[in-house]
């Protein structure tokens, strides 16, 4: 019968304790970081994530921090300039412009270039939040500020934290997402009242309808749950919909 060594042998990496198995390493950790020789695959580890991951959140603070009162617009990149959404979008993006407020979009092509170029030409702050994607599409010409990010949620993150408001124009999967992820923030009061504008009734109607209908008939979610969308084919509703709640939140501040 053996008894276990109370005191096994280890090692320490910095703040961490190996034992045992596990310490038997030939080279310390600066050792390995000075020496250029060696696969170079450790620029892909978990840890350099990490660091990647806080330069995102940095670079996006630092750049963002200045930027005033703001609305997100989300909308498809498969729009074309043709398209009667883009004309929608360009609208939008003056109208918030001549209201006072900076105009935040993904960066990318279609309905987002629209809105960035509405709110460029009017003379408003045009800002891009670019994604790394398989397919580059980089960030559209009427982007004043822009960002690029490597990772959606700390892309996700800048679009919450300098944003007063969503404006989402018809679009896919990522419209989707950042529209659910807004509402669910509300409704677990991680972020305070923040509207979220649903523009083209022909377009969501029928997410609306499934969501009173069988979401909310379900019990699922509450009336309130349900208040916090509001659906308009008018660009001036819409920017009331804004002015009125970030007036609602400077009087509560």
């Amino acid at each position: 019968m053996t008894t276990e060594d109370p005191h096994p042998r280890e090692k320490q990496r910095g703040p961490v304790t190996l034992r045992r198995g596990r310490s038997d390493e030939e080279t310390t950790t600066d050792q390995r970081l000075l020496d250029s020789r060696g696969p170079s695959d450790w620029v892909h580890t978990d840890p350099w994530r990490v660091l990647r991951i806080q330069a995102e959140f940095v670079e996006g603070f630092g750049a963002l921090a200045e930027v005033p009162r703001a609305v997100t617009v989300f909308g498809s990149a498969r729009t074309k300039r043709e398209d009667p959404e883009y004309g929608t979008g360009r609208k939008i993006g003056a109208a918030l412009a001549a209201a006072g407020f900076a105009t935040i979009t993904g960066g990318g092509p279609g309905t987002m270039e629209a809105v960035n170029r509405g709110a460029s030409e009017a003379g408003g702050l045009s800002v891009g939040l670019g994604i790394e994607l398989p397919f580059e599409q980089g960030l559209n010409p009427w982007v004043d500020l822009g960002v690029n990010f490597r990772y959606f949620f700390a892309r996700k993150t800048m679009f919450i934290k300098y944003s007063q408001a969503f404006i989402c124009l018809p679009g896919g999967f990522g419209t989707l997402d950042e529209l659910f992820e807004a509402l669910t923030l509300v409704q677990t009061k991680k972020v305070t009242k923040f509207p979220v504008v649903l523009f083209g009734r022909d377009y969501w109607s029928g997410l609306y309808d499934w969501l009173r209908d069988s979401v909310h008939a379900a019990g699922k979610i509450g009336e309130k749950d349900l208040a916090l969308l509001h659906l308009t084919d008018d660009v001036d509703d819409a920017v009331r919909v804004v002015e009125e709640a970030y007036q609602a939140w400077i009087d509560t501040h």
